[in-house]
């Protein structure tokens, strides 16, 4: 008899963060790629009424779809109530997962879950109250009853423990990574040109309810002493004057500003193609995807250097104090650096892409195979 085990594919039927969607699309490929001998992967979804792409993926199982619709789902798991999803082995990229009391020893039932970012406790007024409070609660039903919590760093990890300590010894770190194939696309030019933006400009990622790490990367470009593009890309709809009285305010000129939405996996890699450095100026303990996709591709990476930046770039990128001086000051200097030396810039773009192979959704898929195989 094979052992099944059950992944949460809610993101791909009802998506409501787009990471969040190519994780679990990305994860459960590889889960299935890398099954054992004898072991093979389901999905659960919610009820019908999103695109049904999670019936494509090829080498799933089965899907079992609930009797509710995701809105509805997430309030009877934030509750506890009966959803129909069952028992047995279920992962879930997210903490959507049904939290309650199961027996692991006799009936081997096992719940795994995922936390990506620690803004619900750290920042909450950076989400909507809803957002906030259902991850508060799920968190709370993940210290009753998850047989395991997995973040993608040991900063988060080391956090997520002093937040909820009776989690302790049920904590294990499993990174991310870009998405498999990631790449600068061969229309390049097309689509930047389609996007509106310049060639060759400094990349940030980020919304301006993070004003602060975004004023930092601003200060960066404006004190490096190259009047030089600034390319924002993951802000909210709408958030362009916003972002753009920051930059103004960092002392980088509307002119040169171009803030952009969220992009789809093509368009994103045309846009780190054009990139001679993504600025990475946030301390906020969260999984930073960009940063992770722009040394996968070789862009040369400036960072603040904060807990879980250290941990994921290490060697890839110039870290620089996140306290004790201005970050847009260290940030500045270190970007006239990389933009005033080309061969500084190809240094740095080799760092990028050699500490890019690290990172591997096949490597995390094993993990959580043996993660459920030692529970």
């Amino acid at each position: 008899m094979s052992a099944v085990l059950r992944v949460m594919l809610d993101q791909l039927v009802a998506q409501t963060d787009a990471d969040l969607k190519v994780a679990s699309g990305e994860l459960v490929r590889a889960l299935i790629a890398h099954a054992p001998q004898g072991c093979e992967v389901e999905g659960i979804a919610p009820a019908a009424g999103g695109d049904g792409s999670v019936l494509e993926i090829p080498g799933l199982a089965g899907v079992r779809r609930t009797t509710l619709p995701r809105r509805e789902l997430a309030g009877a798991l934030q509750l506890g109530l009966a959803t129909g999803i069952g028992g047995g082995m279920i992962h879930s990229p997210s903490l959507f997962a049904p939290l309650v009391k199961h027996d692991r020893v006799h009936e081997n039932d096992q719940a795994t879950v995922t936390i990506w970012d620690l803004r619900p406790w750290e920042t909450p007024d950076e989400l909507p109250r809803s957002s906030a409070g259902w991850h508060k609660a799920m968190l709370k039903r993940a210290v009753k009853h998850a047989d395991a919590v997995v973040v993608p760093t040991h900063a988060m990890a080391r956090r997520l423990g002093e937040i909820s300590p009776k989690l302790s010894d049920r904590i294990r770190v499993i990174p991310g990574a870009a998405p498999d194939g990631f790449r600068v696309p061969t229309d390049e030019i097309g689509r930047r040109r389609d996007l509106g933006l310049p060639e060759g400009f400094v990349l940030l990622a980020g919304r301006s309810v993070a004003s602060d790490a975004l004023a930092a990367g601003f200060g960066a470009v404006a004190r490096s002493g190259h009047e030089v593009p600034v390319v924002v890309i993951d802000a909210d709809e709408g958030e362009e004057p916003a972002i753009s009285e920051i930059a103004a305010a960092a002392g980088v000129p509307e002119r040169l500003v171009h803030v952009r939405g969220s992009l789809d996996e093509a368009d994103r890699g045309a846009v780190f193609g054009a990139a001679v450095a993504f600025v990475a100026p946030s301390t906020r303990a969260a999984f930073p995807w960009r940063t992770i996709e722009a040394m996968t591709l070789g862009v040369p990476i400036i960072a603040v250097d904060s807990d879980v930046l250290r941990e994921l770039v290490v060697d890839g990128g110039m870290l620089v104090p996140a306290t004790g001086t201005d970050a847009a000051d260290a940030l500045g200097a270190a970007l006239a650096d990389a933009l005033g030396s080309t061969a500084a810039a190809e240094r740095l773009a080799v760092l990028a892409a050699d500490r890019g192979r690290v990172f591997s959704w096949l490597e995390a898929a094993d993990k959580i195979w043996a993660l459920h195989a030692e529970l």
